[in-house]
């Protein structure tokens, strides 16, 4: 089928979006200023490199500002242009009115290649672009807080951070200018994984549900489904790893840039990642049998398929094929509004992006109020916490000893029971049950109305209500 009637990106999300308006009773008005991007600003910077002076174009986009700070990653690929950071933008705004975290949304991207600079360039190049923004406002505690994305990580976050520090000298929540940074850095436990770990608590969540679980044409637990991962990058090695290694699901296929791997009775994602770091790829891997065309394994038969790496891999050229009763969407955008219809049409159940994939965004929240704070969660309540269980503890074991009564308590349940939480259990603790409230308020709308057929609807329904509501508040 050819590509021509395929919309973009960025048209993929307006469509979405009048898909979920056209359902609502929005003031005449207040639909477009939700809809629109409220500013983007294109800088184009020199960095003196290699003996000459390169120019780099970068984007930072607020979409809206019902709430700040504004709430975005940063990436850097060649790929990166105005409509796909928009897009993203937009997203961003709808995911964090989805999951409630206080924050409008924003986005921001570099077009550049990483991997053709060394560490030191990389460093010049994100401290002069992290001063271009910082200098407008576009990075601020405040006002607009970006983070990692594709492309970028925690170093990138704490150059940003101390750039922006250098700036602000007599800034006490400078910290709090971009979240994702290193734990020495004024980092959080449990970032880097959180996306990851969101998407593992958002299927948690859709099975405990067997209504919901029964429109996909699945039953039972997590337990024994077979998973295909798209992109073994950071959020999705992360949720292949949880799931396996902690829900009993296999891994049966493993799709990255060189190829694919396929074995029925599941990949070891450890092993494989380690593989891909150590290779570059994952041709040659010995446990699995190689496909060289790693696209077609979006085809191929399976129970749960998670797209964790670029947008539009699922379209309308391969929709009609794809045979997952079930996609989480952990990357922004992996099916196109084309092929959504198509899926939708064959009885597929799609996790949508704006809320599978919040779980960056909710550990990030929880980094800024970390750095607002500045104090770690979990030092002031932990040891008394472990003080009141150990008197319970105490008062069990002196029971314990008495004979008439012939009960002992479980070999572990000391250790267990008196483990206070620290920074790591409170943020998942905390990632946990914002998954699970927004997965539930999302199923509500789509189990309770008949005019909505899907659950990106029903996301968008929930995101779009709460950020009108907001504007409602402001008095517009």
């Amino acid at each position: 089928m050819s590509n021509v009637q395929e919309p973009s990106f960025r048209e993929s999300v307006d469509l979405m979006f009048n898909r979920a308006v056209a359902l609502m009773d929005l003031p005449p008005g207040l639909e477009e200023k939700i809809r629109v991007c409220n500013a983007t600003y294109t800088v184009r910077f020199g960095v003196r490199l290699r003996g000459k002076i390169h120019t780099f174009t970068g984007y930072r986009s607020v979409h809206s500002e019902h709430m700040e700070p504004v709430k975005g990653g940063i990436r850097y690929s060649l790929g990166v242009n105005q409509n796909e950071v928009e897009a993203l933008a937009a997203l961003m705004t709808y995911k964090c009115a989805l999951v409630e975290a206080p924050f409008g949304g924003s986005k921001g991207g570099l077009c550049i290649d990483p991997r053709e600079y060394e560490e030191h360039e990389l460093e010049l190049i994100t401290r002069r672009f992290a001063y271009e923004l910082a200098k407008r406002d576009l990075i601020h505690p405040s006002q607009n807080v970006p983070a990692p994305d594709m492309g970028t990580g925690e170093r990138e976050m704490a150059w940003i951070a101390d750039q922006y520090a250098r700036m602000n000298t007599t800034d006490i929540n400078s910290k709090a200018c971009v979240t994702g940074k290193p734990i020495n850095a004024g980092g959080i436990q449990g970032r880097v994984e959180a996306t990851g770990r969101g998407v593992q608590y958002a299927l948690q969540e859709f099975f405990r549900h067997p209504q919901d679980v029964a429109k996909a044409n699945l039953s039972g637990s997590l337990n024994g489904k077979r998973v295909i991962v798209q992109g073994l990058g950071n959020v999705g090695y992360h949720a292949a790893k949880f799931l396996s290694e902690e829900d009993g699901a296999l891994i049966v296929g493993i799709i990255e840039r060189d190829g694919a791997l396929v074995s029925p009775k599941g990949l070891n994602v450890e092993s494989v990642s380690r593989w891909i770091r150590d290779h570059g790829g994952v041709t040659g891997y010995p446990d699995a049998t190689y496909v060289e065309d790693g696209a077609s394994v979006l085809e191929a038969e399976c129970d749960i398929m998670i797209p964790a790496a670029l947008e539009g891999v699922i379209n309308l050229s391969n929709a009609d094929r794809v045979q997952a009763p079930l996609i989480i969407e952990a990357a922004n955008g992996p099916v196109t509004a084309g092929a959504d219809e198509i899926l939708r049409d064959k009885g597929c159940v799609i996790i949508p992006d704006m809320y599978a994939n919040a779980g960056g965004v909710t550990v990030s929240y929880f980094e800024w109020v970390k750095n607002l704070s500045h104090i770690r969660f979990g030092r002031m309540g932990r040891r008394q916490e472990e003080a009141r269980h150990l008197l319970i503890v105490e008062e069990l074991e002196r029971l314990s000893k008495d004979k008439e009564l012939g009960w002992t308590l479980s070999p572990d349940f000391k250790d267990k029971y008196l483990k206070g939480a620290g920074e790591l259990e409170l943020v998942r603790s905390g990632l946990e049950d914002t998954m699970r409230t927004a997965y539930q308020s999302m199923a509500e709308v789509w189990r309770s109305r008949d005019d909505v057929k899907d659950l990106r609807t029903a996301a968008y329904l929930v995101s779009i209500g709460r950020v009108a509501s907001s504007y409602r508040a402001k008095g517009l």
